[in-house]
């Protein structure tokens, strides 16, 4: 059974906070850390693994074992200074992925120029939202109907391809209901089950949140 990914949020403001709970409360092991002892103490209490550090010195990024981390958060979109820095050494140290919060269009250019690998607006990119996201290598997107049930986008595995949906039995498998299959810009509600699934296919399904986690494949 593979292990479940690991994750690091700097910087623990609204928005560090809501991606790092959500991971948490669906069982995924994170790494919080904010350079305000305060903020520290006020998140203690749901984020079991919470640091004091300076995510910009080299040796802190080390000792926090973050080279090991599979995707790292940064949202320190306040302090653009900071948020180059630590996704420098995030990626000097081997991290994967990099996900980096900005302010506005230039900091994005910036920070994707330094390495980040996705760079989110908070104004439209919802803390809570994002870490759904990650909770499935999966998903393409994710929007939250309520608080239970979200439409999802999900790229064809290289498994499905050539089996139709009645092969696959999806339903079943991974709880979810299939509304509309995608190529390309042409969207499709009209569903064939019999039709074989292809390489650059994606299904625009319905799932409960609660079993998101199972298509994490």
């Amino acid at each position: 059974m593979r292990k479940n990914k690991t994750y690091a949020v700097f910087g623990l403001g609204r928005y560090g906070r809501a991606v790092a709970k959500e991971l948490v409360d669906n069982g995924m092991e994170v790494i919080a850390v904010d350079e305000h002892q305060s903020i520290v103490n006020e998140v203690a209490a749901y984020l079991p693994i919470c640091k004091c550090a300076d995510v910009t010195d080299a040796e802190v990024i080390t000792r926090l074992g973050i080279a090991e981390i599979d995707t790292v958060i940064i949202c320190m979109a306040s302090n653009l200074e900071a948020s180059v820095m630590a996704v420098t050494l995030c990626k000097e140290a081997g991290v994967k992925k990099v996900i980096a919060k900005c302010a506005n269009e230039m900091q994005q250019k910036i920070l994707l120029r330094v390495g980040a690998d996705e760079v989110v607006f908070p104004e439209n990119e919802s803390g809570i939202r994002l870490a759904k996201n990650l909770l499935s290598s999966g998903f393409i997107d994710a929007i939250s109907l309520s608080k239970d049930i979200s439409i999802i986008e999900i790229d064809v595995k290289n498994e499905w391809i050539g089996k139709n949906l009645t092969e696959l039995n999806l339903r079943k498998k991974y709880g979810f209901n299939i509304v509309a299959i995608k190529n390309g810009n042409n969207v499709n509600v009209s569903i064939n089950p019999e039709q074989a699934l292809e390489a650059a296919t994606t299904l625009i399904v319905i799932a409960n949140t609660s079993k998101l986690r199972k298509l994490n494949l």
